[in-house]
């Protein structure tokens, strides 16, 4: 496996993980809770959209990786 397909299944992974947590912050019954999975929702969707970046970067830069 290259490095850009790992990096793009990591983001795909991190992208579940965000829509997880929006939907437990829907979910929950419990206005602490819902607070808590929003505020970690926000912080894996900035990590999705730097890990979107490199994705870009590393297209540019090394055009074998582009598409995987």
């Amino acid at each position: 496996m290259t490095i850009a397909s790992e990096v793009k299944q990591c983001l795909a992974s991190l992208k579940g993980i965000e829509a997880n947590l929006s939907s437990l912050a829907i979910r929950s019954q419990d206005s602490e809770s819902q607070r808590t999975f929003h505020e970690t929702m926000l912080i894996v969707n900035e990590v999705v959209a730097d890990l979107q970046k490199r994705v870009g970067e590393l297209e540019r830069e090394e055009f074998q990786y582009k598409g995987f």
